[in-house]
């Protein structure tokens, strides 16, 4: 049979199979004979060993369309960047950062803003953050996840895909989850049973079932994230709302932070490009040409 890697925990790899049952199963020895690593996302082929406890082995890891690092992921193409509007307190650094890692793994990011019922803090205003995202191209939805206002719409983003929900603790991720997939407990509770403890951990990716074909992958190791593997001279690639402009500029190769003639800060400065992620560009851009690299 056919399935999907929904969780994996010392060892053992919990498959969620085209039956709808969910197998714990070792993987063959030949994977680490050809040391491949299979990991939570993968879709694999299994057999089943015993019809009882519903265990089985993986026999094949099936082709990836990409893979993350950290946390260790595979075949996902979209990510929702789920931050709230306050309480805590969204790190718009942060958010740019996923973003730019997202783009650069060819994964399509959503940007979801929780608990709408809140006031934003003074020192930041949320619509010009908003309006700079979309300017980007990025889809932009605030939701509450206490209430289930707006959660339909962003739904709709994630049916016939596999998603990542990368974000804070205490933005309402669980909240969230819960909404899209109310019987999510029921189809990963064998997992519980089997190890012994609770399923929410915050130390291990984890599939969710929303249907036979949409999976969202709770994300833990995104709390905080590096863009320091990115060059210097890759980083205005990674900026979409850049490329109508970019051809423009007098010199080939301008980094868009001081050179003469550059249409990216002459966009900047006619309001064509939002200031906010342009001014955060340039200390990410500074930040990566202090970075040794051997």
């Amino acid at each position: 049979m056919r399935g999907k890697i929904i969780k994996g925990i010392a060892g053992f790899y919990y498959v969620y199979a085209e039956d709808g049952r969910t197998y714990e199963c070792k993987a063959r020895g030949v994977f680490r004979n050809r040391k491949i690593t299979p990991l939570v996302g993968d879709d694999v082929e299994i057999s089943v060993t015993d019809e009882q406890t519903d265990a089985g082995n993986i026999e094949d890891i099936l082709p990836r369309t990409n893979s993350l690092i950290r946390p260790a992921l595979s075949n996902v193409d979209r990510a929702l960047i789920f931050f709230a509007r306050n309480d805590p307190k969204p790190d718009m650094g942060l958010i740019d950062r996923l973003l730019i890692t997202m783009d650069k793994a060819d994964i399509y990011p959503i940007v979801v803003f929780n608990k709408s019922d809140l006031d934003c803090a003074d020192d930041y205003d949320l619509e010009v953050e908003k309006k700079g995202f979309s300017d980007a191209g990025y889809p932009v939805y605030e939701v509450c996840a206490a209430s289930g206002e707006g959660i339909e719409g962003v739904k709709k983003e994630l049916l016939g895909h596999t998603t990542a929900i990368a974000g804070p603790s205490g933005a309402g991720k669980s909240s969230f989850i819960n909404r899209i997939c109310p019987d999510a407990d029921m189809k990963t509770g064998v997992i519980s049973d089997k190890l012994g403890r609770g399923k929410h951990t915050t130390r291990h990716a984890e599939v969710l079932v929303i249907d036979h074909d949409s999976f969202i992958v709770d994300t833990p190791g995104f709390t905080s994230y590096s863009i320091d593997s990115i060059l210097p001279e890759e980083l205005s690639g990674l900026y979409p709302e850049f490329a109508p402009f970019a051809p423009e500029c007098r010199f080939s190769g301008c980094s868009h932070t001081h050179e003469p003639g550059c249409r990216v800060r002459e966009a900047v400065e006619a309001g064509e490009i939002s200031r906010v992620r342009y001014e955060r560009y340039r200390r990410f851009y500074e930040d990566l040409r202090a970075v040794r690299r051997y």
